[in-house]
């Protein structure tokens, strides 16, 4: 790299650095703004409320607006540079449009990197301090206490139900299990409650019916208490909103693997979070060309111009994102084409731009 090269790195990660403290400050003021109420209901200390909740908020909201921090950050300094005339004497110097990019490029792909590997396991982990606290003080009492209606496949032949389970209690009610046999039912267990055996590491069930049904024969048995080893733990039967996001990326894809096989519904949730945690550090990337090729132009309007621009970009991108993921969740969309089409939709614009861009 030459000098020209680290004098745009430099200001791109100084400004970038810039940007995340300047609108994490103001998301975390404003959080706080609305959580004050929460806070005191609950007669939390400031010191309590910061080592266990901001604690895991600052690296949620940083990775969430990760992209729209680049973006901005690099709008706003190559429009500086634009302003200055100094653009233009890197190219009258003979320099390339395509070079000059070189260091926009680099930085893309380090802040990208950073963010790859934080989506991995930093952010999670930090998403589960954040999570554990807003279900605790935050939201309503009981609200992710409790799971009804679960079915699930628990290998290639047989199926269960749990028609009420208390995710505090590890235990619920209503438990039943069927084994196929081709397309009729061969086996059929009954339970009153099942619960977690700690000690044993296994399910125990009470007033259990169990059926072994032979053509029109059927053996009947009846247990006061029986314990089983299921493929499934209690984690397993833990469903919220925030379970894709403060898994790491090898547990949501091994939990991904384990509905798929157990024939659970809405798994597209969790599919498109496994792909976007690969796809926003190449939005990052796109931004960034995006963001140089855009405000690399000297226009009457300056800085306001290009900022008004970027925004009204982010705003599409962050419009498009949240249709391809709706389409996919609640319609027939592919996860991965949920994830990746807004890349795929703004590198054509970033290549429109760069096409159009004076060089």
């Amino acid at each position: 790299m030459k000098k020209i090269d680290w004098y745009i790195f430099k200001d791109f990660i100084f400004t970038f650095i810039y940007c995340i403290l300047l609108f994490t400050a103001i998301s975390v003021v404003v959080d706080i703004s609305e959580k004050t109420d929460d806070f005191a209901k609950a007669n939390l200390s400031a010191k309590f409320v910061m080592t266990h909740y901001y604690v895991g908020f600052v690296p949620f909201i940083v990775s969430f607006l990760f992209p729209l921090f680049t973006f901005i950050a690099v709008i706003f300094f190559t429009s500086r540079l634009a302003n200055r005339s100094e653009i233009i004497a890197i190219l009258a110097s003979g320099t390339s449009f395509n070079r000059l990019l070189k260091p926009y490029l680099l930085g893309g792909i380090l802040l990208a990197t950073l963010l790859w590997f934080g989506n991995r396991t930093f952010v999670p982990q930090a998403n589960g301090i954040r999570t554990a606290f807003e279900i605790e003080y935050i939201k309503s009492p009981g609200q992710y206490s409790s799971n009804n209606n679960i079915y699930m496949r628990i290998d290639s032949v047989s199926y269960c139900g749990i028609r009420y389970y208390d995710t505090a209690a590890k235990s619920g009610s209503g438990f039943f299990m069927d084994r196929l046999n081709g397309t009729k039912v061969a086996y059929n267990l009954r339970a009153n409650t099942i619960a977690w055996d700690a000690v044993q590491k296994k399910w125990k069930l009470t007033g259990v019916i169990e059926r072994k049904i032979n053509g029109l024969h059927e053996d009947v048995k009846q247990d006061t208490v029986r314990r089983l080893d299921f493929n499934f733990t209690p984690d397993d039967l833990k469903r919220d909103e925030y379970v894709k996001s403060r898994l790491t990326t090898e547990e949501l894809r091994h939990m991904v693997e384990m509905e798929k096989l157990r024939g659970s519904e809405g798994t597209n949730d969790l599919e498109v979070e496994l792909y976007r945690r690969d796809a926003t550090p190449v939005t990052v990337i796109i931004l960034t060309l995006i963001g140089a090729v855009l405000a690399s132009r000297k226009i009457r309007g300056g800085s306001g111009i290009h900022l008004a621009a970027g925004f009204a970009i982010a705003a599409l991108f962050i419009l498009l994102d949240r249709f391809s993921t709706i389409f996919s969740v609640k319609g027939s969309l592919p996860p991965i084409i949920a994830a990746w089409l807004p890349n795929f939709l703004f590198g054509l614009l970033t290549y429109y731009l760069y096409r159009k861009a004076p060089k």
